[in-house]
């Protein structure tokens, strides 16, 4: 089991340190490949650049899904299930580690692997790393080498075994899902779990908001999605108003009110926010609006006006006692 062998690709060599289970698994676009590594220097001491058990986490790769480092997906391709090799990758496939490694590190730290790119084309972000924040890493993107990898194989599940993360759902599955989380999201308010009931929402906003990206503003495709993403977003804010996560809904309400300036429902939930959080000026003026803008609610304007009018006195009374106390008391 020692024996160095070839794959079955140029410029790569493998040793199995331990035998794994079974046939090779049957892969297809979607399989996720679990697995710890070890990545090491080709020198005399075998130096370690990272390491997946100290950050604590294994890697998961999806098939097809144009994982940058893309001879990793061959690598596991060649190993069963409970497999250890160690695999001798030279220069032309190991030029995007850097990247990799640094993507994979941020996230080990908690921070955005994204930071600093964003809203860049893949050239430009390129011509960005001339610094990846790491010293080792900015030292193999300019000597580009042979890297080991030693690798420890856990499981291969089909796409259908396991949930797939939003970035790795195609189109069409993003636009399936949507429907699926919106009615999970209904049927957990029913149950009164917001919290959850918030996350399926915003699960699917981020679905429809990643379609979104690669649409022009404002023409069809674009507002088609849209309008899918509105009533998701007032119903998020409906949870986070019982949540009491008063300024979550007067961030994500003002935002969808910038696009959609006669959307009433929206601003009658900015308008319970403002009132929760004591904004009587800004609150009247929204609860205005909706009654302007959908008579059919003036009912429910009129009864939230008067509840905000007797909180205002009644904190007005208390405030008024408050000082009062205070005032006494230093004149004491």
């Amino acid at each position: 089991m020692e024996e160095t062998y070839l794959l079955n690709v140029e410029g790569v060599k493998k040793k199995i340190l331990h035998g794994g289970q079974g046939q090779l698994p049957k892969l297809q676009d979607g399989s996720k490949f679990t697995f710890h590594f070890q990545t090491l220097k080709d020198d005399f001491e075998r130096t370690v650049i990272d390491d997946s058990r100290e950050a604590g986490m294994p890697m998961e790769i999806i098939v097809g899904k144009m994982f940058k480092l893309e001879i990793w997906e061959t690598l596991l391709s060649s190993m069963r299930i409970g497999e250890v090799a160690e695999f001798w990758c030279d220069a032309i496939h190991t030029g995007m580690y850097a990247l990799v490694s640094r993507g994979m590190r941020r996230i080990a730290e908690g921070r955005d692997p994204l930071e600093g790119q964003k809203h860049r084309c893949g050239m430009g972000n390129m011509f960005d790393y001339h610094s990846t924040g790491y010293e080792d890493l900015d030292e193999l993107q300019r000597t580009p080498q042979p890297l080991i990898f030693i690798m420890e194989l856990f499981r291969v599940e089909d796409p259908s075994a396991y949930k797939r993360d939003t970035w790795a759902m195609s189109k069409e599955e993003k636009l399936a899902a949507v429907p699926v989380l919106h009615s999970e999201g209904n049927r957990l308010v029913l149950r009164r779990e917001f919290a959850q009931a918030a996350a399926k929402y915003q699960e699917a906003v981020i679905c429809l908001r990643n379609l979104q990206a690669k649409e022009k503003p404002w023409e069809d495709g674009w507002l088609k999605l849209e309008s899918l993403v509105t009533p998701l977003v007032l119903n998020y804010c409906q949870c986070q108003l019982e949540l009491g996560e008063y300024y979550e809904v007067l961030e994500h309400t003002t935002e969808l009110l910038q696009k959609h300036n006669d959307n009433a429902k929206a601003y009658f939930k900015r308008a319970k926010a403002h009132a929760a959080v004591w904004n009587e000026r800004e609150a009247r003026e929204d609860f205005q609006r909706v009654a302007h803008l959908d008579p059919s609610m003036a009912a429910a304007v009129k009864k939230e006006l008067k509840q905000l009018g007797e909180r205002m006195r009644k904190k007005h009374v208390e405030d008024r006692k408050r000082y009062q106390g205070l005032f006494q008391s230093g004149q004491g």
